[in-house]
């Protein structure tokens, strides 16, 4: 427990002080934002934030990965490979991300990396994690991740290698690298407004600390029991406390960060902070085996980037018309006349009760086996 409230406090602490220090660079370096906005969105103040500083997320970044390490030296819980996994992730697509923002910057124009050249990227990171992850075994035989896709944990009949080695490789590294750029594009699009995606991002990562908290107390390897139908009551999760320890600094980089990116924000955290999210997010779901229930607990950035599927579907299909008047649904609402601060608070609300939920039912499953 030390360990755990140890490497929050200390990445907290991090993001909340030193972020004028950052931002004194950032100016000094030329890193200010580059606004696009269309004329009928009824916000003049987006186009006050041009020339804010952004590539903000290499802050809380840094915070993380020195609120981890402090906080496995104050309880004398060292990295393990779950945890290095995950911080792998929120740095590989941060890089990612970071490479368009220094583009967009540049430039002067919001033009960095195309899609694919995104995507492409995404996927570089996503190969080596996943084959990493299905590897280095502990003594119980439990690798970081596994070869099964998950809800609440293995959905034994979902065997990706039941096809053979060679094509059940292929599966799993096109389900390992889904999961990444689906997770990370999502956060991307939801982060348009001061504050949105931060403050998503405390709950829906919060979340998965608390559900990698709970398999630790309730690990196979702990005295974990079968129950009367015979299916397993504990979590065969090779690294759970760490894995609690990485999010929670995760968490208190993003509090730091939401003090100066919240509305009117004074940092934005870019898509180099937009993308570590989304990578954090991908591989705790996948390190907790609980890739599918993802949808739930990150619930709000599925509904931001759900929007622009179907605006995009619509369009399609009607020839022309449009089922928002922007997507994704934010900017939906802005034209509707919502001022940014409701619509902010608003998102946040939904993003809370969305991976509250994720909890609850990840618990009353639980509940069901024992």
């Amino acid at each position: 427990m030390r360990s755990l409230l140890t490497a929050a406090a200390i990445s907290l602490a991090f993001t909340l002080f030193l972020t004028p220090v950052f931002l004194r660079l950032f100016r000094r370096w030329g890193w200010g934002q580059v606004i696009r906005t269309p004329d009928d969105i009824r916000n003049p103040s987006h186009g006050e934030k041009r020339g804010t500083p952004t590539m903000g997320g290499t802050i809380f970044i840094a915070g993380t990965i020195i609120g981890y390490l402090v906080g496995g030296v104050a309880g004398n819980n060292p990295p393990t490979v779950s945890g290095l996994l995950v911080l792998w992730m929120m740095v590989g697509f941060g890089t990612v991300g970071f490479i368009d923002d220094f583009m967009k910057v540049r430039s002067q124009r919001s033009l960095g990396l195309s899609g694919w050249r995104k995507i492409v990227g995404q996927i570089i990171v996503a190969v080596p994690f996943g084959i990493v992850a299905l590897n280095f075994p502990n003594i119980y035989n439990e690798t970081p991740a596994s070869p099964y896709i998950s809800v609440f944990r293995d959905v034994q009949l979902l065997w990706f290698f039941a096809l053979g080695p060679i094509l059940g490789w292929l599966l799993y590294l096109a389900w390992i690298s889904f999961i990444g750029v689906a997770a990370s594009n999502s956060v991307n699009v939801s982060d348009g407004l001061d504050g949105l995606a931060a403050g998503a991002g405390i709950f829906v990562v919060g979340a998965y600390s608390l559900i990698a908290f709970w398999q630790f107390n309730q690990a196979c390897f702990g005295g974990g029991e079968l129950s009367p139908g015979g299916l397993s009551a504990c979590y065969a999760t090779r690294d759970p406390f760490d894995l609690a320890i990485v999010s929670a600094a995760f968490v208190g980089a993003l509090v730091g960060f939401l003090w100066w990116n919240a509305p009117k924000a004074k940092v934005f955290m870019g898509d180099v902070g937009s993308m570590a999210i989304g990578g954090v997010l991908a591989a705790m779901a996948i390190l907790t085996r609980t890739e599918l229930l993802m949808v739930l607990v990150a619930g709000v950035y599925v509904i931001a980037s759900g929007s622009v599927i179907l605006q995009r579907v619509y369009f399609k299909i009607t020839r022309g018309k449009r089922l928002f008047l922007m997507s994704p649904l934010h900017h939906h609402l802005e034209m509707r006349g919502w001022s940014e601060i409701t619509i902010v608070v608003r998102m946040w609300i939904i993003a809370g009760l969305l991976a509250v939920s994720g909890v609850g039912f990840f618990y009353v499953e639980w509940l069901s086996q024992t």
